[in-house]
């Protein structure tokens, strides 16, 4: 059942991205600033999170690098509103895949790992690669 709200509320924000913006009507300082604005909202979430124990911790894929794949991993603890962040990064995601072709944006293209495991060290989640 959570599998298919984030798919429909995936679905709605694509709809909404997609019938009700026009991509030309908007500068790419405008659009960066959008996409750093949002990044700015998740990373607040995140850093409001703690943990006391490794079960605490989880990573999620964020960002779109312009030849595919994610730019990094975001770690965070679940004692936040795990949902809110997925919804936030799919749409940042999404945002920043869209900024990447409307603009002409090229990355390095290397694949980025995640993470090997998540451990709670002094009450924050830390990658461990």
């Amino acid at each position: 059942m959570k599998k298919f709200k984030l798919l429909f509320k995936t679905i709605v924000i694509l709809t909404i991205v997609f019938g009700c913006s026009n991509n030309s009507d908007t500068s790419q300082e405008e659009d960066l600033a959008a996409l750093t604005l949002l990044n700015n909202n998740i990373e607040q979430l995140i850093s409001a999170g703690t943990c006391s124990e490794n079960t605490n911790c989880d990573f999620i894929a964020f960002g779109s690098k312009a030849c595919g794949g994610p730019k990094s991993y975001l770690i965070y603890s679940t004692s936040i509103n795990v949902e809110l962040l997925k919804e936030k990064v799919a749409e940042y995601n999404l945002k920043e895949d869209l900024y990447n072709k409307k603009w002409g944006i090229f990355s390095d293209c290397t694949v980025v790992s995640p993470p090997t495991s998540v451990e709670c060290i002094n009450g924050k989640c830390t990658a461990i690669y």
